[in-house]
């Protein structure tokens, strides 16, 4: 894992085409901004676990 450190307005980009911006700092709470290529998911992880087992459902199915 790669750790950055970052402060507010500055950018992270992941293979040319996804940045992600330090939008806010609060109350130990970070708020990033993302942009990234229409054809790329992006999911807080939680989501994307749900999604991951209803794919797995469907294929038992």
């Amino acid at each position: 894992m790669l750790v950055i450190g970052r402060e507010v307005g500055e950018v992270i980009v992941i293979d040319g085409g996804i940045r992600i911006q330090v939008m806010s700092v609060e109350n130990g709470q970070v708020r990033f901004g993302i942009c990234a290529p229409r054809d790329v998911e992006v999911h807080r992880i939680e989501v994307y676990k749900r999604i991951k087992a209803l794919e797995l459902q469907k294929q038992r199915a």
